[in-house]
């Protein structure tokens, strides 16, 4: 794709990474057709997304899988007895708070089926463009067990929990129109669009103070896993740090010489 050079940290090209020279990375399930997550693959999503949290050259991030599936779920074959769960729940949890970390917006581009782990994966992202023929939903009552990877936590945090409660309890899958409509995802284009509707956004996004969005991020996203005096104190620490930053102090001079709106970041 224009614009974009291969990165070389790839788990047997389980993933494929690429980045922009707009800032943006992209990451690519790659376990075609349905990108079933096995704990490999968690592996390298958990890596993947803790080295771009860490590189402030990143601006921000697309995740997205393939035409069928974006993620159709975890890989079922790995499942097994209470220590297996345990495992894999745990590698879930470390792939995904690591993409949910990543202090920059980061985008789901989904085209296809995204369940279970693959919904959950998508959860963990801060915004959600789907395709018109995509189907979303957490069917892992439908093999006599509960969502591991996110799903009753971020789930009714996103869409609420009669919402939540109804897609887990009944396994149902919505298509991407009542997806949008309950807040599940943000943006329905044509399934040919998606990839390019996501990497749009991610643009607009990557040129402004990237490093504010990082802190209004946190502070957003532990200020709901608590009571409202505790994220006022979390914006106030959030306040105050970004005034040590290169963007602020750019930012304020602008507006005082030239009006709001224009001014350059460097993402410092």
């Amino acid at each position: 794709m224009r614009g974009f050079v291969s990165l070389p940290f790839m788990a047997d090209d389980l993933i494929l990474t690429e980045r922009r020279d707009d800032g943006v990375t992209l990451i690519t399930l790659n376990r075609p057709p349905m990108n079933p997550l096995s704990e490999a693959m968690l592996e390298a999503i958990a890596g993947a997304a803790e080295d771009l949290g860490a590189d402030p050259s990143v601006k921000a991030v697309v995740i997205t899988g393939g035409e069928k599936a974006f993620a159709a779920g975890a890989d079922i074959k790995e499942f097994g007895d209470q220590d297996a769960a345990r495992k894999i729940g745990a590698t879930f949890r470390r792939a995904f708070d690591a993409v949910a970390a990543i202090p920059r917006p980061v985008i789901a581009a989904i085209r296809g089926y995204a369940l279970g782990g693959g919904l959950e994966l998508a959860l963990s992202c801060d915004f959600r463009v789907a395709g018109e023929a995509a189907r979303l939903g957490q069917p892992e009552i439908l093999l006599g067990i509960v969502p591991g990877a996110g799903g009753t936590q971020r789930l009714p945090r996103l869409i609420g929990p009669a919402r939540a409660k109804n897609l887990i309890f009944s396994g149902h899958q919505v298509h991407a129109p009542e997806a949008l409509a309950i807040g599940l995802v943000d943006k329905v284009v044509a399934d040919h669009e998606v990839l390019e509707a996501a990497l749009h956004w991610a643009h607009t996004l990557a040129g402004g103070a990237v490093v504010a969005v990082g802190l209004a991020k946190r502070a957003i996203d532990l200020g709901l896993d608590g009571p409202l005096a505790q994220g006022l104190d979390i914006e106030a620490g959030a306040f105050v740090e970004v005034f040590g930053t290169e963007d602020a102090k750019a930012g304020i001079a602008s507006f005082l010489d030239h009006g709001p709106g224009k001014a350059k970041f460097a993402g410092r």
